[in-house]
């Protein structure tokens, strides 16, 4: 049974940018509406990464909607998933940015360092 699994790991498991937390990133994410399958494209920043490189490996995704703060979690090794790009990169002191929840763009800014 555990080759099974492994060989549909090594399946799926596909390869990623290098990215971390603080980091600005675009998704292409395919969605199905009936029939037709479109791109949407989801852009925002990086508040949490968790599992590391296995294949349930997950990114949480924050950006702001009409002024609605709206967090996505991605598994990074889905089939749904096109491509990531990242659009900047920022330097984070720590590992989990669940505080920037509660903070303006411009207090976010200055709590990211710009590389």
């Amino acid at each position: 049974m555990s080759k099974k699994l492994e060989n549909f790991k090594k399946k799926q498991k596909r390869e990623i940018p290098e990215i971390n937390t603080g980091d600005r990133v675009r998704i292409y994410k395919k969605v199905g509406e009936g029939d037709d399958e479109r791109t949407q494209i989801t852009e925002g920043l990086i508040i949490a990464r968790k599992h590391g490189r296995d294949i349930s490996a997950t990114i949480t995704v924050r950006e702001v909607v009409d002024k609605v703060g709206v967090e996505k979690i991605f598994p990074l090794h889905s089939p749904k998933i096109e491509k990531i790009e990242v659009v900047k990169k920022s330097k984070a002191r720590k590992s989990k940015l669940y505080f920037l929840r509660n903070k303006s763009r411009k207090e976010i800014r200055r709590k990211l360092k710009t590389n």
